[in-house]
């Protein structure tokens, strides 16, 4: 009998327990399995918008008469202030503008998707990644709304669309897949780090006025490749673009696609690294 039970332990041992997953399988689940919960993230994006405009009539339509405002205010004085014609700058502006509030919201709002779900994460077990992409939905919500006044501006500029305008579906695409590694990255940082939302604010505010949003980058003469290869400016570039009826500068579509594998490289590995102590941290 005793030969028996130890000819069982020496086989359970032989084949042993199956290998717990890495922890780059486990933070692909993670990103798989919020993915397959969109109807989650989608009804939280929409509970988001609803909550900060909860009262209001016009509810998220008034960040689109602020926008409008903004372009028509901003684009009249500094149409003047860099001497172009108004039917050029104030569409360059309007574009620039509104795909920046994208961007800018995304990395803002991306520092703190974990510290916002706190008590979610402490009480409900779920994915991490439905946060980031409750982020990027948010946002792009909220994009959607400014889109309304393009195609008025469109058609008051006499601005002619042509079949390149399709080009910026897949930029909006790399647009969304930066936005979730953007928010994965600094909400991880910031979940450890606390000073880092204050401090990428602030930089944002700096980055503005480096990145043509309000001046033409042909104003920069030859220091133009240096706003070129601005990532940002190449996010802004592939939309903006098209829609103006323009080429797009030779290296956005490069750098842009360049900044989405190295980020999500970069991003997947803190993020697989980093996963399980985001609970710990907050």
């Amino acid at each position: 009998m005793a030969f028996i039970a130890s000819s069982e332990v020496e086989q359970q041992t032989a084949v042993g327990w199956p290998a717990a997953p890495s922890r780059a399988v486990l933070a692909w689940r993670d990103l798989a399995a919020g993915w397959h919960r969109r109807w989650m993230w989608r009804a939280l994006a929409l509970q988001d918008i609803k909550l900060r405009y909860r009262g209001s009539i016009l509810g998220p339509f008034w960040l689109t008469i602020s926008t409008l405002v903004m372009v028509i205010g901003i684009g009249a004085i500094y149409a003047q202030l860099f001497q172009v014609d108004a039917k050029t700058y104030v569409p360059y502006f309007a574009l620039g503008l509104i795909v920046w509030q994208l961007l800018s919201s995304t990395i803002t709002e991306g520092c703190e998707i974990f510290l916002r779900a706190e008590s979610v994460i402490q009480q409900v077990p779920m994915p991490f990644s439905v946060h980031a992409y409750r982020c990027v939905c948010r946002n792009f919500l909220v994009l959607a709304h400014n889109l309304a006044i393009v195609p008025i501006g469109l058609a008051l500029f006499e601005i002619p669309v042509r079949w390149s305008v399709l080009t910026i579906f897949p930029a909006f695409v790399l647009l969304a897949v930066n936005g979730l590694w953007i928010s994965i990255l600094l909400g991880l940082v910031s979940t450890r780090f606390r000073d880092v939302p204050p401090i990428v604010a602030s930089f944002l505010q700096v980055v503005f006025f480096m990145t043509p949003v309000l001046w033409p980058v042909e104003s920069l003469g030859g220091w133009r490749p240096v706003a070129t290869f601005n990532p940002l400016f190449a996010a802004i570039d592939v939309v903006r673009a098209p829609l103006l009826g323009v080429p797009t500068a030779e290296s956005s579509w490069i750098v842009l696609i360049l900044m989405t594998i190295i980020g999500c490289a970069v991003s997947f590995a803190f993020f697989a690294r980093l996963r399980t102590r985001i609970a710990y941290w907050l």
